[in-house]
């Protein structure tokens, strides 16, 4: 079983590199962004309560996202038993500390974090053009600015947390997509075997 967490600021890649891991290690892929829009999406209460934060570029309180995690976990065995990658959760220290308890109940664990480290204006400008092509209603210049404001503040100390933990693999996230891939899997294969 392999647990990633991919890890990294909006834009930097991150779904992309989950559907390279996919097919890779054969790992169920969790993201929260798509969890929310499908929830949003189909009017459920879950998605109400997501929509007003999202639309504002603001993160889903700790406790939602735990339970809407679990209930994937618990209902898809089948599905996670290679491993998951963990796609825009956690964000936060508590987030990360909450997965990790979760995850010591199922008798697994983080076996290692992603992080996809790309500068500020080439995110800007990459979900700038995913805005473009794919109609997103979150990729305008300012949900954009907001999101990394976000991100800065609360989900980029993560990456201190996590290599105090030993877990995080800093990946220059600015090449094209298959030389980030080959990054990824090149630190994966140094950190376990």
């Amino acid at each position: 079983m392999l647990n990633l967490v991919i890890f990294g600021a909006p834009g930097s890649g991150k779904g992309t590199q989950s559907e390279r891991l996919i097919d890779e290690y054969g790992l169920h892929h969790i993201s929260t962004g798509e969890l929310l829009r499908r929830h949003i999406a189909e009017g459920t209460e879950l998605g109400t309560v997501a929509n007003q934060y999202i639309s504002q570029g603001h993160l889903i309180p700790d406790d939602l996202m735990i339970k809407v995690l679990e209930d994937v976990l618990d209902s898809n065995p089948e599905l996670t038993s290679k491993g998951v990658i963990f796609d825009g959760f956690p964000r936060t220290i508590e987030q990360a500390k909450s997965l990790n308890n979760m995850l010591d109940k199922r008798g697994t664990k983080v076996h290692a974090v992603v992080g996809l480290e790309v500068n500020e204006d080439d995110l800007i400008k990459r979900m700038l053009q995913r805005g473009k092509e794919s109609g997103r209603a979150d990729d305008n210049i300012d949900t954009i600015r907001e999101r990394l404001n976000v991100y800065h503040n609360q989900t980029s100390p993560l990456r201190d947390f996590y290599i105090n933990e030993g877990k995080y693999h800093a990946i220059d996230g600015n090449g094209n997509v298959d030389n980030v891939f080959g990054s990824i899997k090149k630190s994966l294969k140094e950190k376990l075997g």
